[in-house]
């Protein structure tokens, strides 16, 4: 059997007084140590003596039973913001578009909205090694309603905002499959909320499609669209599904280097 020191050193323990401080973070309460246990899955005696390490060190104050964050924790919150301002945020968006591109083999676009207007913008571009690639050019200006970046932009705005969009859009077709019935517009972007990602093929150009998700800083605020563009010759259902998983997986990432923190599930 471990003794206390060797399991207060172990792996598992430096996890644990992670998830002990994430708890607390995301906590607008003090908590209990029954409480803790119970959304960590963890003994009380475990969490206990990890308490009481963290309590000697300032990073928890603990009252009538209850347990806050202490001033280390906040110190400690503070340099890593500025080590992360540091960082650019375009920077490690880069950095992320990068892996996408390497792991999907494709074209890895970053859209964000243009204000006050119903198009998208693509501010960065690495294009794919392959042969045959999308193309598409920094400053490239594209609508909402038929890009997989755009719907993925539509489907995180709020409710209001989305109703007015869809009430004053006038859509065009661009190609022959591009969709321009309002309901239909309405339940892609609704099931985009839904799923997270949204996928189009043939909708905005002849022979392109797309997988797009979008990208939280750490306010929790939408700063553009991840997008992975592809030929359509190469748009197969395995195919979609599979850069799906590339670009939530990447959302994710990104979103969580910036600093975001997904809300809890309820």
């Amino acid at each position: 059997m471990l003794t206390d020191d060797r399991r207060l050193n172990s792996p598992q323990s430096v996890t644990r007084v992670i998830q002990i401080l994430e708890a607390l973070c995301a906590s607008t309460k003090p908590v209990s140590l029954a409480q803790l246990s119970r959304v960590l899955s963890a003994p009380k005696s475990s969490l206990a003596a990890l308490l009481r390490g963290l309590a000697d060190a300032d990073f928890v104050v603990s009252s009538d039973g209850v347990f806050r964050l202490g001033p280390a924790a906040f110190g400690l919150g503070s340099a890593l913001l500025e080590a992360r301002r540091s960082l650019q945020s375009s920077d490690l968006i880069r950095e992320g578009m990068r892996r996408l591109a390497e792991r999907s083999n494709e074209t890895v676009l970053f859209g964000v909205r243009d204000k006050g207007t119903g198009t998208m913008t693509y501010v960065d571009v690495i294009e794919s090694r392959n042969a045959v690639r999308f193309a598409i050019s920094v400053g490239d200006r594209r609508p909402l309603y038929c890009t997989a970046g755009g719907r993925a932009l539509l489907a995180a705005s709020p409710e209001e905002e989305l109703r007015r969009y869809l009430r004053n859009l006038k859509p065009q077709a661009l190609t022959a499959d591009t969709e321009t019935d309002k309901r239909m517009l309405a339940e892609a972007i609704a099931q985009t909320r839904e799923t997270g990602v949204s996928q189009t093929v043939d909708q905005a150009s002849e022979g392109a499609s797309g997988t797009a998700s979008v990208i939280h800083d750490a306010a929790g605020t939408v700063i553009g669209a991840l997008i992975v563009a592809a030929p359509s010759s190469r748009s197969v259902k395995g195919r979609r599904d599979e850069l799906a998983r590339l670009v939530l997986d990447e959302v994710d990432l990104i979103s969580a280097t910036l600093g975001y923190r997904r809300p809890a599930r309820t």
